[in-house]
């Protein structure tokens, strides 16, 4: 019965993640800064459900793993500098800078129980601190590198309007020290709050494939 109902509630999740990647790809606000910024997402979409009977994730990382999905799907469709609820913020609090790419990647952060979730599952680390500090510097070492790749596509295409929208810095030369330091905080944040929750939900999926 249980299993039942968490088969629903992804079908559920998967649903949601595709209506929003359909409307993302209408009319976006160019085509290439699109695929660049919704690529990641689809490959992992692809890969969660090649892997779905072989590897089953809680229910908590799938939903972090919609979340997340779909704010790549939002940035790619306005941009992440031009997200409209984000130039409404900027424009009543006055602030200097569209922060829907700081916000994301503070959010990014909840990978941190993705991540957490496999080395449990996969490795021989045990709860505890050692499994906490490389939880969160597996999530600081990938937006390192997509930091690098967003370098990378800048310099290679010249710095051209696609690369500009990409990269997202709004003039601020420390853009990427900044999004690694929300992943951080996210990161942290994200395991203090959930890690007692993703605990129980491991015990209870105990008897799910490859748990």
């Amino acid at each position: 019965m249980g299993e039942t109902k968490d088969r629903k509630i992804h079908l559920f999740l998967l649903l949601v993640v595709a209506a929003v990647f359909i409307w993302s790809i209408i009319k976006p606000s160019g085509y290439l800064e699109w695929a660049l910024e919704v690529s990641p997402a689809v490959v992992g979409i692809i890969i969660l459900l090649a892997t779905y009977n072989k590897f089953r994730f809680t229910t908590l990382s799938y939903v972090i793993m919609a979340i997340l999905s779909i704010l790549m799907f939002i940035g790619g469709h306005y941009t992440y500098s031009k997200v409209p609820l984000f130039d409404w913020i900027k424009d009543v609090f006055d602030l200097k800078r569209n922060d829907y790419d700081r916000f994301g990647h503070f959010l990014k952060g909840l990978f941190a129980i993705v991540v957490r979730e496999v080395l449990l599952r996969k490795t021989a680390l045990i709860k505890g601190s050692w499994l906490f500090a490389i939880s969160i510097s597996i999530v600081i070492a990938v937006a390192a590198l997509y930091e690098i790749i967003e370098a990378i596509f800048t310099k290679l295409s010249g710095g051209g309007e696609a690369a500009k929208n990409f990269v997202n810095t709004q003039g601020d030369i420390w853009d990427a020290e900044w999004d690694m330091a929300c992943a951080l905080v996210g990161s942290i944040l994200a395991l203090l709050i959930f890690s007692n929750l993703h605990n129980r939900l491991l015990k209870k999926d105990h008897h799910k494939p490859n748990v």
